[in-house]
């Protein structure tokens, strides 16, 4: 919740800044097509692909693959698997690449990213490599790389504290050029201290402005 509150913080400020509004939800029960057809952009903060009803999932389902709209996704967005009694969403695990959440580092590290993709408008003014201070790096049963288009990844010999889980090949930002929707998954979104790092707040400016435009 502590990263959460420091990204509103940020959001509204760009908001003001730049003259678009932006609302907020803490239920997904309210998303159907009449409601997602207001918004240019979907921001997954901090939320996980369970806990949503059939309606919600269609809805959001059909904005994704028919570009109605733009979608960022943080953290949280690739929790996917069995959890709380929820079964994985299937297509949400396409759309990230054909994933399933296997570990994670509960007691943090440091990281190096390493940009991939540096023409990508959401790299633009972002260095080719950038360290991330604090994150519990999550790891999946295999990397993505196949299904989706990686923008950046993070170095594992990096880690500081070295970490024994480790993917190998750990793909971190990613787009699924196969949808219709301007959509970008960004895997980092735990610490609050984000908000400290100028690389970080560029990529997710660039990211807005990029995934905001049908």
């Amino acid at each position: 919740m502590q990263y959460s509150a420091a990204a509103i913080t940020w959001l509204n400020q760009l908001a003001v800044e730049n003259e678009f509004t932006i609302d907020y939800i803490q239920n997904t029960a309210l998303i159907d097509e009449a409601y997602l057809s207001q918004y240019q952009l979907f921001i997954q903060l901090d939320f996980p692909p369970y806990t949503w009803s059939d309606k919600s999932k269609a809805a959001f389902q059909d904005y994704i693959e028919k570009g109605k709209g733009g979608w960022i996704g943080f953290h949280h967005a690739t929790l996917l698997g069995e959890f709380d009694g929820y079964s994985m969403w299937q297509w949400f695990s396409d759309f990230m690449g054909g994933i399933r959440f296997k570990n994670y580092i509960a007691t943090f590290t440091k990281g190096d990213v390493t940009v991939e993709d540096k023409k990508h408008p959401c790299m633009k003014d972002v260095p080719a490599s950038f360290p991330i201070q604090k994150e519990e790096w999550y790891t999946y049963d295999k990397s993505p790389r196949a299904n989706i288009h990686v923008i950046a990844s993070v170095n594992e010999s990096s880690y500081e504290p070295d970490s024994p889980i480790k993917m190998g090949d750990h793909p971190v930002v990613w787009t699924n050029d196969r949808m219709k929707a301007r959509n970008i998954y960004i895997f980092m979104g735990h610490s609050p201290d984000l908000f400290e790092n100028k690389d970080y707040t560029t990529i997710f400016r660039n990211a807005i402005f990029w995934a905001a435009q049908k």
